[in-house]
């Protein structure tokens, strides 16, 4: 009976980490990590919001993240942002809770 209880709360572990690790969908703004919030009016790196995080990612090598309007993400895509820079887009991926970034499986925009 021990050995099967052992298995059950192994089993359980398993199950938890693995429903922790699913893809879901994450809506924000792609800003870059030295203006996170999306305020480019600290660093002024361009005449737009996405010229300044542009300029950031490529002159500061600041990544590019995804801010939801509560949390900043990391993302593990650093060359699609780009595309995307200062809008609001869909990414659909994984997060990994301890360092807060996305494994991102695909970026669109959003509406």
């Amino acid at each position: 009976m021990k050995g099967g209880a052992l298995v059950l709360v192994l089993l359980c572990a398993a199950v938890s980490v693995s429903a922790g690790q699913s893809s879901r969908t994450f809506t924000g703004v792609i800003s870059d990590d030295m203006c996170p919030l999306g305020d480019h009016s600290r660093m002024q790196m361009g005449p737009t919001d996405a010229e300044c995080a542009k300029a950031c990612a490529m002159a500061h090598a600041s990544p590019y993240v995804l801010y939801d309007g509560r949390s900043v993400y990391r993302l593990s895509d650093q060359k699609t942002p780009e595309q995307f820079a200062a809008q609001k887009v869909r990414v659909v991926g994984t997060l990994d809770p301890k360092t807060m970034t996305i494994r991102v499986d695909s970026m669109t925009a959003a509406r």
